[in-house]
């Protein structure tokens, strides 16, 4: 896929991703993390011995949204525990 292509793909499954995790950051925050999503499923299926993301089908915008929610996932423990630490 071209450049333009995964900023698109990537930038649908970040919408996707922040809307089942219950919002995200905002817009552009949900499109760059689902960019970043999606490299990071593709990484993560090609440990596991899958393919990751081959190109424009349902199966590869399952792995970048699947990416997508795992980073939503970690930035909101880091951001959850930045807040705790704020307090104290």
């Amino acid at each position: 896929m071209g450049i333009l292509a995964w900023i698109v793909f990537g930038g649908l499954a970040g919408l996707v991703a922040g809307y089942l995790m219950g919002g995200g950051g905002g817009s552009i925050i949900d499109i760059i993390v689902g960019i970043v999503g999606a490299l990071l499923g593709g990484f993560i299926m090609g440990l596991v011995g899958h393919a990751g993301v081959t190109g424009w089908n349902w199966r590869s915008f399952e792995v970048a949204v699947l990416g997508a929610m795992v980073l939503l996932f970690v930035l909101r423990l880091v951001r959850g525990r930045e807040r705790v630490r704020g307090r104290g």
